[in-house]
């Protein structure tokens, strides 16, 4: 997005924070800040909660959790004693008097969103709660993001590579003759990568390699052909948006590199890849291209560049 579509975005969602009263020092209905009705309304939905969970749905300080709960407990919409399971730690939980203020909280809530959405037509109404629904996630993915680089191969991570490789193809069962698994470059990724018209990225946390992907001019296909290779994330990265955002920077790399198309083999079963290589505008073949080896494969893309 460019800058001037992202400050007209953040605009927009200031815009919806003030309208919303976010900024008011209380929360109308209940009296109460609103770091205390968000607390009130989780506890509504979870029924019990230790200081500690809340703290992390509610992305905020245990400090600050303590103190709500306090006063909460105080005003008496809030109990707050030890846990059965362990002593050592305390649990909360809405008390009747605290149903009776959510109950209040959601119904002027409630009344603000739907007298707002009904000034739309159904089909915006549609697309503003798949937009809400998007962007949460992407804030919550952004998040988990954190800590996480995304880089160029060196040599110290072949090993960790090599791992990764042979750690997640069995893991779609994609062992044997005929997969990738068993190309030579496996065992040496920063030198087969570092050729002209080619590129390898990984993706590192503290050092430690939880995903990668490259390319490499399409072996035995057309000039300014490229061929999309060994894209593989760990489980604890997936669902965070990588594979996109690699996948974005190696397209505009080998747009770059003067490559025209982007060709990709992988297994029919693989959906959450296919899905994504498709969200990014790869069309499906009838038949493989270019003489990778890779005959077990048995779904072929490939998209023009940029």
């Amino acid at each position: 997005m460019e800058t001037a579509a992202l400050r007209s975005f953040r605009a927009d969602s200031r815009t919806m924070v003030r309208e919303l009263g976010f900024l008011q020092a209380v929360c109308a209905p209940a009296g109460v800040s609103h770091t205390q009705v968000h607390l009130l309304l989780e506890l509504s939905v979870a029924g019990v909660l230790r200081p500690s969970e809340l703290a992390d749905r509610l992305r905020t300080d245990p400090a600050v959790i303590s103190r709500a709960l306090r006063d909460l407990s105080q005003a008496g919409w809030v109990v707050v004693d030890a846990d059965p399971s362990d002593r050592r730690q305390r649990r909360a939980a809405l008390t009747p008097a605290g149903r009776e203020v959510v109950a209040t909280v959601d119904a002027a809530a409630d009344a603000q969103v739907a007298d707002a959405l009904g000034t739309l037509t159904p089909a915006e109404e549609e697309d503003v709660a798949a937009g809400m629904a998007a962007y949460a996630k992407a804030l919550r993915r952004a998040r988990l993001r954190q800590g996480l680089v995304v880089r160029p191969i060196r040599g110290e991570d072949d090993p960790q590579v090599t791992a990764l490789i042979r750690t997640v193809m069995p893991e779609f069962g994609a062992v044997g003759p005929g997969y990738a698994i068993v190309d030579p470059e496996v065992d040496a990724m920063t030198a087969a990568y570092a050729a002209p018209g080619s590129a390898y990225l990984v993706v590192e946390r503290d050092g430690k390699v939880l995903g990668a992907g490259g390319y490499a001019p399409l072996v035995g296909g057309e000039p300014g052909v490229c061929e999309l290779r060994k894209m593989y994330f760990l489980p604890e990265l997936r669902g965070l948006g990588m594979g996109a955002l690699v996948l974005r920077s190696l397209l505009e790399r080998a747009a770059a590199d003067g490559h025209h198309t982007c060709y990709l083999e992988t297994l029919t079963h693989m959906t959450q890849a296919r899905r994504l290589y498709e969200a990014f505008g790869f069309r499906p073949l009838p038949s493989p291209r270019g003489c990778t080896g890779h005959t077990s494969c048995d779904a072929w893309y490939e998209r023009a560049l940029p």
